[in-house]
């Protein structure tokens, strides 16, 4: 599957400083997993998702209220729909677990525990970006069939996602003209039974129509220098690679070399 970088804004970030990408490879028996940097313990985060029960009580006209208002869907191309998640404790599990499904990596012993730690760490992220985030610094945007009742297990309506969050990076904004901030994708993923169905092209498209709502010019995305299924599906929806990590990035700090990709937005999308 084409992947796109997972990656949770650091503090600096949600001020709106310089983006850092947290991410790291740790060993374990004698396999690298991929380790995200959470923002909560996990006595916080729950593994039970105690605090997304906590979340979710919340007096029932303004849950209402907030619902309604995210289910205004940006797209709706292919048979898929996309809209904001709803701030509840069940889509934010099956975000967690979307994700946590395209990005772990298996380990040849333990690897159900190794998953369930990974997922913990997913969902810890997203609390700690829905909870800090103004409304339009932030989005995480969710497809889902536009006939619910087609092929969608009953436990499990959501099949993709992706996070959308404003930056602005000086490295990067010397390739965007005249910008002082952009919109930074990232975390894009498809549940395993519904891939290659179109819906990481729909989630692209509500990307660049949610920046033009919140009235930013570029897009931008990294993606692996040498995943040229992800760079073909970015190259098709119109970004273009401007730069590449620095040689030494790779070679000393043993990660995979990056791409950066940027879109002007189509302000043509609403008319």
């Amino acid at each position: 599957m084409a992947k796109m970088l997972l990656s949770y804004p650091s503090a600096a970030t949600l001020n709106y400083g310089s983006y850092v990408q947290k991410g790291a490879l740790r060993k374990a028996n004698g396999t690298y997993v991929a380790h995200c940097c959470s923002f909560s313990s996990a006595k916080e985060v729950g593994l039970m998702g105690n605090k997304v029960e906590e979340d979710a009580k919340v007096p029932f006209k303004e849950k209402k209220n907030d619902i309604n208002k995210q289910f205004e869907y940006l797209v709706s191309e292919y048979g898929w729909k996309v809209r904001k998640l709803v701030r509840v404790g069940e889509e934010m599990r099956e975000v967690a677990f979307i994700q946590a499904e395209a990005f772990h990596n298996p380990v040849a012993l333990f690897n159900d525990v190794f998953f369930e730690f990974f997922k913990a760490e997913v969902l810890s992220g997203l609390l700690y970006k829905l909870r800090n985030s103004p409304p339009d610094r932030y989005a995480c945007l969710v497809a889902e069939h536009s006939n619910p009742n087609d092929n969608i297990e009953p436990q499990r309506k959501l099949v993709g996602v992706v996070d959308v969050t404003v930056l602005r990076d000086d490295p990067v904004l010397q390739h965007l003209r005249g910008a002082e901030e952009y919109l930074y994708i990232s975390g894009l993923a498809v549940s395993k039974r519904f891939r290659r169905q179109k819906i990481a092209t729909a989630l692209m498209k509500a990307c660049e129509v949610l920046a033009v709502l919140w009235g930013f010019e570029y897009l931008v995305l990294r993606a692996y220098e040498d995943d040229y299924g992800a760079r073909r599906l970015y190259s098709n929806a119109g970004y273009r690679v401007v730069s590449s990590d620095l040689p030494w990035f790779s070679t000393w700090i043993g990660r995979k070399r990056r791409v950066l990709m940027i879109k002007r937005s189509d302000h043509n999308l609403l008319n």
